[in-house]
Formats: structure tokens, sequence, C-alpha cells
């Protein structure tokens, strides 16, 4: 200040002195020219205005020196602003990039004008970084979902293929697995029992955590409560509001019921097999009900499956029992029927054997005789019993046809009218009906009996009741039957040829005909590269190892398919093995699910290797700003110091405080107007620079040294100052206000008046 004060004092004494100058070489030339005294001179002058103003150019000059001091000043505080704005914003920019390296994207940048590039360019690089940051959260909450249900799948279908053969302990693995895998508390686990089509029903085979006295017979109906309305409905139900009286969860702190409960049917082709309950007491999310779904659905696969092949191997084991029964009958009746014909040629000459015979027919066979007209004459006991009647007089005298059915007496007339000739016997199979409606099968021999001279006398019906045996052989075509809807079927020679198959295999296998197989072996199916592995079965099998597993087959274009067959050897009467039965069922679809969901993995890998390279890219842009952040600090600090020497070389004296009142900057003009050196004013209380009636008198002064007063800021004040000697200095003051950061710094520039 002291400075300026200076050269504002020797610009106008300058310009005083020139002034002067000019008047005095203005009157001296008047007074050479015009010849005159000085006296006369000033006299003229004072006459003219013209003159007046070179009279009054000393004046004039003093004020232009003084206009000219001021405007530089006005100048000094224009530059001081822009500087502060400087500052400001690169102080904003400097917190704002270190927020952005911090991780901080939701901090707001306010743009100081239209212009502000930078601000700008920060505002989209925060906007960027939030959206990259959003995205790869997404991404990752995906990736982990995906990556969550594929396990699981993958998990499961271990367990699948291990427990494929006991369904209770493949129940048991999967539900204690899967209440585990969906954090559930509660699970339970139904298989539907439709051995009986008309009374079909859930079982429970397993639980977790299951409150045993809800099922305490651990069978639900068809239809019944939530269990059988989603079976019947085949849709998964889902409930967040479960009433208290159905389910508890039991644990050590009590019993408490669940928040929600998920109920899944366990369906393949629109065709249910079991439920999947469990219960938990968080909400299931949308992903894990898809995954227990997906589950669902390959575990109906497995049951199906299992299902098939215990009923194909109870089928097949009734088959050969009722096989190997229908040939001891026949071997017997074939017994019986050559000692009858004995009998009957040695009757004439045997008749007491005969009786003795007849008795031991009457106790085991059928026996009645009919004349030749079809009259019923006598019946023994047995066929009486068999046929539902109490004694002869009820049956006596009724026609054979009565006791057939009338379906069946085309056939049977003309094998009567061949015995009514007397015409070879007959032998096979006969269906009688019984007093009450029922049929009555028979392995019947209709025999002529004749007199002594030859002629026709009547005919003896002979039979054993085969009934039972029938009935269950029908029963056996009807489920081979079945069978043959449902799964694959062929049969192969000990040596491996082809014999018999179902329509299933044909199409199976994209044959057009069986024609086309009569050449065929059963090595002709199997893949190439499993041929050895196939021929050591084949091996185990000819001798008499059933063989149950996964194997890939050659379809008639050469496309490979996956089957789950059993070759099961089936054994003559001599315990000779006649057959090899080829039962399977297409798992082609699952087989490729397995891949797929390798194939998904891979992808989930290849994906988080282009997560890791893209968030490299972002550490590089982020080193990028750094480094970019770190250059305009220095240029800022470049300015700064430029700004510093500014204010050293002013000839107006700035001191700066802190919020708390503290002197931060003192510059030299500020040394020389209080006498006092920066050292010892830095860092002082603002009080100690001035006297204590402005203290207490100007309002300017008294909040500037207050750290607790808002400051009077942008209007020029005159007060006065106490310098080191005790002389108080009339100055005038302006006081400016800059944000560094979080903390207000105010500065003051005082001109000596």
């Amino acid at each position: 200040m002291k400075n300026r004060t200076t050269t504002l004092i020797r610009q106008s004494f300058n310009g005083f002195v020139i002034g002067i100058i000019l008047i005095i070489l203005f009157v001296s030339v008047d007074m050479v020219l015009f010849n005159r005294s000085l006296i006369e001179t000033f006299q003229y002058n004072l006459q003219h205005p013209s003159s007046i103003i070179i009279l009054c150019s000393p004046l004039l000059l003093l004020y232009y020196a003084r206009r000219i001091n001021f405007l530089h000043a006005v100048e000094i505080d224009e530059l001081h602003q822009a500087l502060k704005r400087e500052l400001e914003k690169s102080s904003s920019i400097f917190d704002f990039i270190e927020q952005l390296r911090a991780g901080n994207t939701e901090m707001d940048y306010d743009l100081r004008d239209a212009g502000d590039v930078t601000g700008k360019a920060l505002i989209d690089l925060r906007d960027s970084i939030k959206k990259n940051k959003e995205e790869e959260q997404i991404r990752k909450k995906e990736d982990q979902q995906r990556s969550w249900i594929n396990e699981g799948l993958a998990n499961f279908s271990d367990i699948l293929r291990k427990e494929v053969n006991n369904l209770e302990s493949l129940s048991t693995q999967l539900i204690s697995n899967l209440v585990k895998y969906v954090n559930a508390n509660q699970g339970g686990f139904f298989i539907l029992n439709d051995d009986n089509p008309e009374h079909k029903y859930f079982q429970m085979t397993a639980c977790f955590a299951y409150d045993r006295k809800k099922f305490s017979d651990k069978n639900i109906e068809w239809g019944e409560g939530l269990i059988g309305t989603a079976a019947e409905e085949k849709s998964t139900i889902y409930i967040e509001e479960v009433p208290q009286t159905y389910v508890n969860i039991t644990s050590g702190l009590g019993k408490a019921t669940p928040k929600s409960l998920l109920i899944v049917p366990l369906k393949i082709n629109e065709e249910v097999h079991g439920i999947i309950e469990l219960a938990s007491f968080d909400s299931f999310k949308k992903y894990e009900i898809e995954f227990i779904e997906k589950v669902a659905e390959t575990i109906a696969s497995v049951i199906a499956n299992v299902k098939i092949n215990e009923r194909t191997a109870r089928l097949l084991a009734e088959s050969r029992e009722q096989a190997l029964i229908l040939k001891q009958n026949e071997e017997t009746m074939r017994q019986n029927m050559e000692e009858l014909q004995t009998a009957q040629e040695e009757a004439a000459v045997q008749s007491e054997k005969f009786v003795t015979f007849t008795d031991t027919v009457n106790h085991t066979l059928l026996r009645a005789e009919y004349t030749i007209d079809g009259t019923l004459i006598y019946a023994n006991t047995k066929f009486l019993a068999k046929l539902g009647y109490q004694s002869n007089l009820e049956i006596e005298g009724k026609h054979i046809y009565s006791l057939i059915n009338s379906k069946d007496r085309d056939w049977f007339s003309r094998i009567w009218s061949v015995l009514a000739e007397g015409g070879r016997h007959f032998e096979g199979n006969m269906k009688h009906i019984t007093k009450q409606g029922r049929d009555l099968w028979t392995m019947a021999t209709f025999t002529c009996m004749r007199r002594p001279d030859a002629s026709l006398e009547k005919i003896l019906f002979l039979g054993i009741d085969i009934t039972e045996q029938k009935q269950q052989a029908l029963n056996l075509e009807g489920q081979v039957s079945a069978l043959n809807y449902s799964s694959i079927r062929a049969e192969f020679t000990i040596e491996g040829e082809f014999i018999d198959c179902n329509l299933l295999f044909i199409h199976s296998f994209m044959y057009e005909s069986i024609n086309e197989l009569d050449e065929k072996k059963i090595f002709d199916f199997i893949e190439r590269t499993d041929m050895a592995e196939f021929n050591s079965i084949w091996e185990k099998i000819t001798k008499g190892v059933p063989y149950k597993g996964d194997l890939r087959c050659v379809t008639k274009d050469n496309h490979t398919k996956w089957y789950h067959l059993s070759l099961s050897p089936v054994k003559d009467i001599y315990d000779d093995i006649a057959k090899i039965i080829f039962l399977a069922q297409d798992i082609t679809e699952v087989k490729q699910m397995e891949y797929d969901l390798i194939k998904i993995s891979e992808q989930t890998k290849m994906q988080e290797s282009a997560i890791a390279e893209l968030q490299s890219e972002m550490n590089r842009k982020i080193e990028r700003i750094k480094r970019e952040s770190a250059e305009q600090y220095r240029e800022t600090e470049k300015i700064k110091l430029r700004i510093e020497r500014t204010l050293e070389a002013m000839a107006d004296a700035v001191v700066t405080i802190d919020s708390k009142g503290r002197i931060i900057y003192f510059n030299k003009a500020a040394e020389e107007l209080w006498g006092m050196p920066k050292s010892e004013a830095m860092g002082q209380p603002a009080g100690i620079l001035f006297p204590a009636q402005a203290k207490r008198k100007d309002e300017p002064i008294s909040k500037f040294i207050d750290p607790k007063e808002s400051k009077i800021t942008g209007k020029r004040v005159q007060t006065t100052i106490s310098n080191t000697k005790g002389d108080t200095i009339p100055v005038l003051c302006l006081i400016t206000d800059a944000l560094v950061g979080d903390e207000h710094n105010y500065t003051a520039l005082f001109q000596q008046s």
C-alpha cells in the first residue's frame, strides 16, 4: 500500500511539475513574442479561456495521475476475483476427481457457466462410471444366478445317476439336498402310486424337518389339499401367506409358521409322477422357483424311467412264472389225457379199474356226459361246483349250448357236429358260463363213448379249471401290450440275432418296417467307439447276468442316440437262455441337456474373462484421469505461485485470514504498511492490525476480525489501522471471500488514503 501511495504522490508531483513547466514556457514565449511584462502577460491570459486551460494544466495533470492509479486498482481487484474463481474451480475439480477415484459416483458437480467444458466432461465421466458400475452389478447378479442354477442342476443330475435304482433312497437324497440348496427350512417328497388307476394317491417317501403328525399315514389322495390340487392342475402353487394350521416348522426354540410355501409337481410330458413341497421362513425368488421346476422335470423323467423299469421287470418275472405254470399244466394235462385215453381203451376189460379211475377223475377233473344231441345227462360234483349248481337236478336236461357263450356257439357247433357223427375227439381250451354268468375257462376234452357194438352212446366231457391261469395270461398280454406302447422293446438270440421288436423300436431307430431288421444283429445298433465295452457286457448277459445302464446306439441313418436300457436274459424250462429282451428309453434329450450345461459353464467362464478385461480397462482410464488430475494440480500450483508473486508486487497491502480469524497471508506491501515482518504476522489474530476504536466502531473491521461474524464483502470502506509504532493510519479497505475446499478464506486489500 505504501508503494502505491508513493507512486501516486510521485505521479501526481510529476504531473504538477510538468504543468508548471508548461506555464513557464507558455509565459516566457508570450513575453518574448509580444514584448510584455510578466504582470501584463498574466492579465492578458486571464481574459482568454484558452489561456486559462493552460494555466490550470498542473491541476488537470494532477487529476489525471490519480485517475490512472484508481483504474489500476480496479484492474487488480478484477484480477484477484478471477484468480479466486480459478482457484475455487481447480479445487472443485480436484475434489470431484478424488471422489471418483474413491468410487463415489453419487457426488454432484456444479457447473460454473455454460462454457465449463471440463465440468461437463467430468459429469459425463461420472455418469459413465456409474452406469458401468450398475451394469456390472447387474451382470454379476445374473451370472451368479445362472452359475447357481447350473451348479444345482449338475449336483442333482449326479444324485439322480447314483441313486436311480432305489426310489426311497433317491427321495431322501433329493429332498434333503434341495432344502439345503435353496435355503428352505422344511420339505416333503411325494411319489404318485398309480398301481390301481381307480385309486391314485401320493405316498410320502422322504421328508426333511417335517411334522410327522401332519401326514401320519404318509398318503394323500389325488385332488386332496394343496398337494392334490397342484397335481390335478399340473402347475406350481406358491403361497406367501401360509395358514396357521397348515404346517409348523419345529426347531430348538419351538414351533413357527413358515412365511412361504412352494408346491411343485414332478411332471414330464404333462404326466405327474410326484410332488415336492417346500416351506421357508423367507420368500422364494423367481429364479429359485424356476430352478426347482427344472429339477422337478428332471426328477420326473428319472422316476418315470424307474417306474417303467420296475414294472417291466415285474411283468417279465410274472411272465416267466406264468409260462412255467402253463407249461407244467400242459404237461400235467397231457399226462392225464394219456392216462384217460388208456383207461377208455381198457374200459371193457377193466371195468373195476375203470370205476376206480372214474372216482379218481371225479375228484380231480370236471366231468359231464351229454347225449348225441347235446343234452346233459350227468355231471360230477366238481363240475356242479365250478358252474355254481347245487345238484344234478338243477342242470340235468340242459343243452350244452346254454352252458357256453353265444359268441362261441358258431365254432363249437362245428366241433360238436364232428363228435355227434363219431368223429375225432376234441382237445383244447374252452369257456363255459356259470349259473351266475361268470366265465369258467377249462382245458377240455370231448370224447365219444361207444356201445359194445361200436355205436355211439354218449359224449364224455373232461376238463381242468384254468380260469385263474387264463385271466393271468390275459392280464399279462395286456401288460405286455402296454409295455409295447411305453417302452422300446426288441428280442435277440444269445448270438445277438434279431428275433422280434415293437413299433417304438422300429421308429426310434428310423426303420420303415420290421422286414429291414431280419438280417440285423444287436451289434449293428451299437456305436462303434463303444463296441469293446458292449462286447464285455454281452458276454456277461450270455452267462445270465442282466444289464442296466446308458449306452449310445446308431440309427439307420447313422445318427447317434442315447438310451437308458436293460438287457434281460429269458430262460426256458431247462434253465437255458432262450432269448434276450431289449428294453430301452430314449434319453438323448437328457444327455443333450447335460452337454448344454457344460457349454453354459464354459460361456460363463468366458464372460468372467471379459469382465476382467473390462475391469482392467477401467483401471487404465482411472490411472489416466489421475495423471491428468496431477497435471492440473501442478498447473494450479503454478497459477497460485504467479498469483502470490503478483500480490507480492502489488502496491496495496494484502492480508488473508482463515475461518478462525488467523492471518495466513501477509504480502510485502502489508509488511511496509504495518512495519511488521511477515513471519511475526502469520498465524496471529487479525485484531492486532487495528486500533481499539476501529474494532468497536467500524462494523466491517469488527466482523472481519471476529470468526463468528459474517463478513461484509465487496464493499470499499474507510477505516484506520495501527502500525507497530502505535501510529494510526487512515486507509481504504475492500474485503473479499474465497471458498477453499470446505473452508472460507477472507482477503482484505488496504490502500493508504
